[in-house]
């Protein structure tokens, strides 16, 4: 290592400096390229289990200990600028590399479920599906790396198709995204709310604006997204029917915005599930998990299973049951908790629900949900 400060009051000589900077550069240009094969790397994981470009506490974190490693008080701020191009540079080679990626969405174009999949994968390419079965099939069959699909509603509750498909099928969660939902009346052009006699859309979007639409008594129709609904009122032909949908919805298929913001609940957000065939590798950073089990059919067992999970440090954040439609009465039950499931505690409490439950599958584990 050359020692600068011992060479500060020096005349060094031009020459050997420039030296110096040459065998430097070449070094730098060997460990680049070492490094962006690294890269090629990281982007070929994050594509195979559906990850984001983007890990803003990890780059946080390098920054932080690579900072730490430079001696010189005079050389940090500079350093700082140096690092935060060298992980653009990854950045931009990552989304490169991810333009392959094909995420699977219920819905068309203009869909809820496409925005959030742009927002979250915005290299990837966005593929329709016409219904949840059909987006998580085609993970399922490899036609798609991943598949986005909404897993409540803050306001209309569960999707009950997910939970059943996550419980039953056979891919992992690696993510949840929650984005904000804005439901808008469409129409056609030259209508207004007063020639409206029904109303079509998903029954999602139907439930989330049921006090609007009781309030103005208008019939309604369930179409198989929001975006289908704004198709089948431009082919409708009819200026007294509308749809229920987004903004971009709008555009999309041609109509007009007869008045937004129609949700019952201002704060109104869907979260989404990432979907992929592999769960990601585990983390020390994963403070999120999802669950599923079931239980015997006697006093005590679900009750068992709870305590468990609290017992060994782990916060219950939902549970849910569904019908396992193999038997009459018999439930599975869905559960997310807050804390590492990988961790010795983690794996102390999936050996004692083992004794407790029946079917015991961690469908996902990860860090934080992330806000679209």
């Amino acid at each position: 290592m050359i020692d600068y400060e011992a060479q500060r009051g020096t005349d060094m000589d031009i020459n050997e400096a420039r030296r110096i900077i040459g065998k430097t550069d070449g070094e730098i240009a060997r460990l680049f390229e070492r490094r962006m094969e690294a890269v090629r790397e990281v982007a070929s994981y994050k594509k195979e289990h559906a990850l984001p470009v983007l890990d803003a506490e990890r780059e946080a974190s390098l920054l932080e200990k690579n900072l730490s490693a430079i001696e010189s008080d005079e050389f940090r701020p500079y350093f700082v600028d140096v690092f935060k191009s060298l992980t653009g540079v990854s950045k931009s080679y990552q989304r490169k590399l991810l333009t392959g990626m094909r995420v699977a969405y219920n819905g068309a174009p203009g869909a809820f479920a496409h925005l959030a999949a742009k927002r979250a994968f915005p290299d990837a390419e966005h593929v329709a599906y016409p219904d949840f079965s059909a987006a998580y099939g085609a993970v399922e069959r490899g036609e798609c790396d991943a598949a986005l699909l909404p897993l409540e509603n803050s306001y209309n509750g569960d999707v009950g198709q997910v939970m059943d498909l996550a419980f039953f099928g056979g891919l992992k969660i690696n993510g949840i995204y929650s984005a904000e939902v804005v439901q808008n009346l469409l129409a056609r052009e030259g209508a207004s709310i007063e020639d409206i006699k029904e109303v079509i859309s998903h029954p999602q979007a139907l439930g989330q604006c049921a006090k609007y639409v009781n309030r103005h008594g208008w019939k309604t129709s369930v179409a198989s997204s929001t975006s289908e609904a704004a198709r089948a009122v431009r082919d409708s032909g009819r200026c007294d029917v509308a749809a229920i949908a987004s903004e971009e919805a709008a555009d999309e298929y041609g109509l007009v915005k007869l008045e937004g913001h129609i949700e019952e609940s201002r704060s109104n957000t869907t979260r989404f599930a990432v979907f992929a065939r592999t769960a990601k590798a585990p983390s020390e950073r994963d403070s999120r998990f999802v669950m599923s089990f079931t239980v015997n059919n006697e006093a005590g067992s679900l009750g068992r299973a709870v305590s468990v999970i609290g017992y060994n440090g782990f916060n219950l954040r939902a549970l849910k049951s569904r019908p396992t439609k193999k038997l009459s009465w018999e439930y599975y039950f869905f559960a997310e908790g807050e804390g590492n499931v990988n961790s010795a505690d983690g794996r102390q409490m999936l050996k004692e629900l083992a004794l407790c439950c029946n079917n015991v599958t961690v469908l996902g584990s990860f860090e934080e949900e992330i806000q679209i």
